[in-house]
């Protein structure tokens, strides 16, 4: 690995305490970057942020922020141009499920699911963008990256909320490379599959609850023998390597794309 690869970049990732947006986050300081961990759990955020601090190389600050808030993303933009100078890259990491079957949605599931996993998004791009256009042109591109799922590409009947939420991340990364392309401002995302996080772990159980699985542990092993062409479930060090494309330079001429890092899930 090249410690210097991503030197310069400056970056907020929410839903970083833990999970895919902690593992990025240490990953990319690894290579020369300076992260705000933003997250609802400042507590647990701080402590990747020490870590990633001690190690030395990036830096790391933590924030305490609730993504539905326009404010809470415009403090965390700020936290972030504060520490660092400057902010070039923003991740929208955070996200949630809660699984029910179709006719069994009710509009606090809805309203839950869409405000977290779109709207937050959404508000996410607009603060992060707006501190970018403010900066002016700068020798690269600046990038924002959203995290998306296999959600976006297959009708899933447990979690419909939750893919309605992940198409408008889809539409979000499309929309937003074609108005943002002017203010030299690129657009991509990743989507996931079956990531070990504990976002997973919770809808493992939750899946036994509404009666979809019959016991823990099931949904992962149906989907790695149904679904996956690689035969096993991903963790977050599967994911950091896409990242961390997309935040570098290696990815400047890419705009308006979503990888797919599912373990062969959506194959056409």
């Amino acid at each position: 690995m090249d410690p210097n690869r991503l030197e310069g970049k400056n970056i907020l990732i929410t839903g970083a305490a833990r999970g895919m947006g902690a593992t990025n986050a240490e990953h990319f300081a690894e290579q020369g970057a300076n992260v705000c961990l933003g997250d609802l759990d400042l507590d647990m955020a701080q402590s990747v942020a020490d870590g990633i601090n001690a190690r030395g190389n990036g830096k790391a600050i933590a924030v305490k922020m609730d993504v539905t808030r326009r404010e809470d993303n415009a403090a965390a933009v700020a936290a972030t141009v504060d520490a660092f100078g400057m902010i070039n890259v923003g991740i929208f990491n955070a996200g949630l499920n809660k699984p029910r079957f179709f006719m069994d949605i009710d509009e606090p599931n809805w309203d839950l699911i869409m405000t977290v996993n779109t709207k937050a998004m959404w508000l996410g791009m607009q603060e992060v963008a707006r501190q970018m256009i403010a900066q002016g042109p700068q020798e690269h591109v600046y990038k924002l990256i959203n995290v998306g799922s296999i959600a976006s590409r297959k009708p899933l009947i447990d979690v419909t909320v939750y893919c309605t939420s992940k198409y408008g991340c889809l539409a979000l990364t499309h929309c937003g490379a074609v108005s943002l392309a002017e203010h030299n401002i690129t657009v991509n995302g990743y989507a996931p599959g079956v990531v070990v996080t504990p976002l997973w772990e919770q809808l493992d159980k939750d899946l036994v609850d509404i009666g979809f699985k019959e016991r823990k542990g099931q949904a992962y092993e149906d989907i790695v023998n149904s679904e996956l062409k690689i035969k096993r479930v991903s963790y977050p060090d599967d994911i950091k390597g896409t990242a961390a494309f997309l935040v570098s330079h290696d990815s400047d001429y890419m705009t308006g794309q979503m990888l797919h890092i599912d373990g062969g899930w959506c194959i056409q």
